[in-house]
């Protein structure tokens, strides 16, 4: 198995890049964002390798870095999610974002993927959430907010907080990150009104 491939850039294609390992051009499907960060033609460059061998062919997989190659392995773990989207979902998101969305249970920025629907999004948060939270440069305060939201365990006041924040145009990470905050300083009786304040303090920070 090839695990990884330094050499010259030769030529982009689509989708894949041309890198000629002393004398041999090896055909490397990479992500758009792997793409756009690689060198010009004729310049050096490193790339970890994911291989597939299929009956009919042979095909290589590229990335920038052991991490990015982990989490295009790590995605197709979840149900209806092959080489082909994975690649779309690194494309879209970075790794980091990407732990981030999990943790936080953010379906919006995964389902912001073409060719990946709410449905798909859905999965992906679920089924990688418990193998997320170390990648994630998340306060766990929120993570366990965001939990106790899709359980609906979440305290009243705290999710008409966050709501009152969406709805006032804050992306639903930061609202809940903010609220956590608030929470965290007010105590657990806490109203809305004073949650709502506190947070937007928080978020004009």
């Amino acid at each position: 198995m090839i695990g990884k491939l330094k050499g010259l850039i030769d030529s982009y294609g689509e989708d894949y890049v041309i890198l000629d390992v002393q004398g041999v051009g090896y055909q490397v499907h990479c992500s758009a964002r792997t793409l756009q960060a690689l060198p010009s033609p004729g310049e050096a460059a490193v790339l970890s390798i994911e291989t597939y061998v299929r009956e009919d062919q042979i095909k290589l997989f590229g990335f920038r870095s052991d991490m990015e190659r982990e989490w295009f392995r790590l995605l197709q773990t979840v149900q209806g999610v092959g080489a082909k989207v994975a690649l779309a979902v690194l494309s879209t998101l970075p790794p980091s974002d990407l732990a981030n969305a999990i943790a936080l249970r953010d379906k919006a920025a995964v389902a912001r993927t073409p060719g990946v629907g709410p449905k798909v999004a859905e999965r992906i948060v679920t089924e990688l959430k418990d193998k997320t939270p170390a990648l994630a440069n998340v306060d766990p305060a929120v993570v366990h907010l965001s939990e106790a939201m899709d359980d609906n365990r979440a305290p009243r006041p705290v999710t008409d907080a966050i709501s009152a924040l969406i709805n006032l145009g804050y992306g639903q990470p930061q609202a809940a990150a903010a609220i956590a905050s608030a929470a965290r300083s007010a105590g657990d009786s806490a109203e809305t009104a004073q949650l709502i304040r506190l947070g937007l303090k928080e978020l004009s920070k």
